[in-house]
């Protein structure tokens, strides 16, 4: 009986523990579930989702650029965690991204309208860019909105630049009509370039980047409306939002966000006529005191000390302390983590920089192929320093396509332009480069190689001020 009295007394405490264990399961499935920044911290890594343009983000030749990726980079920081951006095809692609909850972050110029609404909400503006109204420079220049109703118009298809469009139609010029370029295998402004459109409308950034693909294509007027950008952030996650707003709030009153706008732009400076001043200057008060560790890096590392010397003049006009807007620094302006992989410690130490710049220069030459006959060899070399040698294979890609010898750097400097180009840059293994830049920086390197060459103590006659024609510096002959 004892024993029976025991078996009851059990089974009410084993009631009462499942019970228990069911209500704080059941509390557990009733608590808040964790904010989005809660998540994000948690994991350790903020997803931002982007397109492949040099607006947003492209691979460098030392790691990743453009404005979203210095903008996110920035603000993964703040939030203390690791930044994984990546690209995909188009606008309707980041979406589905974002809606799946696979991105907790869309950046990537846009502008919020209703297919954004449908997956997320739009942070504050962070920017408002010009609309361009642009034209061939040997068509009539386009004065007002009034000259496009009777005008063949590009613009690509689904763009901010469409809708923008479809509001003039309706409140400006009811008798408008456009011609959508696809979005993902054509470019706008190569329509007005090849004369298949008279106008292209384009962000004023977009231009900053094409107008060296396309030196025919002129400004006419911008439009009064402009555009804003903004960040899109998951339905639902509100404090992110509100994270992102006091970012950019941040960013702006410090003047971060206009230097970053200002550096990730398509502006560069040509080749002038004064640096070949500077450069004379330069030989007697900047390079006899880096001269020999030059000598010596070359030699260590089987390179022209010339070579080596035109690079850090190209790069930092033999400045120790050069810096650039992308963190680079030293003669040889390498970035952090280049001077890393180099193993030096001080980027502003002269020494460190020209053995490190000399060591990284060699690690480049050796990944391009060794039939490809000198001066050649160097040319690539120096364009993959600069642009990053998936780029250049890119490029000689498009020239083997196009029937032309991708071991020649006449024939691929030709066509290293393409890798800015939709068209182009959609098929290409690293996507899209700034191709014309080490076009350019190929042809300076020579020039001031050359000019070191021909130096009193090579047993050549100086070359003086005079003794060059200021329209001939930098345009080289493309090969030999």
């Amino acid at each position: 009986m004892t024993q029976t009295g025991a078996r009851r007394h059990l089974r009410p405490a084993k009631g009462r523990a499942a019970i228990a264990i069911a209500a704080a399961a059941l509390l557990a499935s009733c608590s808040p579930a964790p904010s989005a920044l809660q998540r994000i911290r948690a994991s350790g890594e903020l997803r931002v989702v982007t397109l492949n343009l040099p607006t947003c983000y492209y691979l460098g030749a030392q790691g990743p650029e453009g404005l979203e990726y210095d903008l996110a980079s920035r603000f993964a920081a703040q939030l203390g965690v690791r930044l994984k951006i990546y690209a995909v095809r188009n606008e309707a692609a980041i979406r589905s991204e974002l809606a799946s909850g696979h991105a907790d972050i869309a950046a990537a110029q846009l502008t919020a309208g209703a297919a954004w609404w449908r997956v997320g909400k739009a942070a504050a503006p962070y920017a408002e860019i010009s609309q361009l109204v642009v034209y061939r420079r040997d068509e009539t220049q386009p004065r007002d909105t009034l000259q496009l109703e009777t005008a063949r118009l590009a613009v690509q298809a689904g763009s901010a630049q469409e809708q923008l469009l479809a509001r003039m139609k309706q409140i400006l010029a009811p008798r408008l009509t456009w011609v959508e370029t696809a979005p993902s295998s054509a470019d706008p402004l190569e329509d007005v370039d090849s004369g298949q459109a008279r106008y292209a409308i384009v962000d004023a950034r977009t231009y900053s980047y094409a107008h060296h693909l396309y030196p025919d294509i002129r400004v006419g007027f911008g439009l009064p409306e402009k555009r804003p950008v903004q960040w899109i952030v998951r339905w639902g996650d509100d404090d992110l939002l509100q994270a992102v707003n006091r970012f950019f709030q941040v960013e702006n009153t410090s003047g971060e966000l206009p230097r970053l706008m200002h550096k990730d732009s398509g502006d560069t400076s040509s080749f002038q006529y004064e640096e070949l001043r500077l450069f004379q200057a330069s030989l007697t008060q900047r390079l006899p005191h880096y001269r020999s560790w030059f000598e010596q890096a070359a030699a260590q590392y089987g390179l022209d000390w010339r070579l080596l010397a035109a690079i850090g003049f190209q790069e930092s006009r033999w400045d120790p302390q050069a810096s650039s807007p992308n963190g680079a620094m030293g003669v040889m302006m390498l970035t952090s983590n280049t001077a890393q992989a180099m193993g030096i410690k001080s980027r502003t130490d002269a020494r460190e920089s020209i053995f490190a710049g000399a060591r990284y220069l060699a690690e480049v030459r050796n990944m391009v192929p060794t039939h490809i006959p000198e001066p050649d060899r160097t040319w690539f070399t120096l364009a993959a320093y600069n642009v990053g040698f998936g780029h250049v294979e890119d490029a000689r890609i498009i020239a083997q396509m196009l029937g032309k010898n991708p071991d020649s750097w006449a024939d691929v400097s030709t066509e290293m332009p393409k890798l800015a180009q939709p068209r182009w840059f959609a098929r290409a293994k690293c996507g899209y480069a700034q191709g014309w830049q080490p076009v350019e920086y190929v042809e300076h390197v020579r020039q001031f190689m050359k000019l070191l060459e021909w130096q009193p103590d090579d047993g050549v006659p100086h070359l003086t001020i005079a003794d060059a024609e200021p329209s001939s510096i930098g345009s080289g002959d493309g090969g030999g």
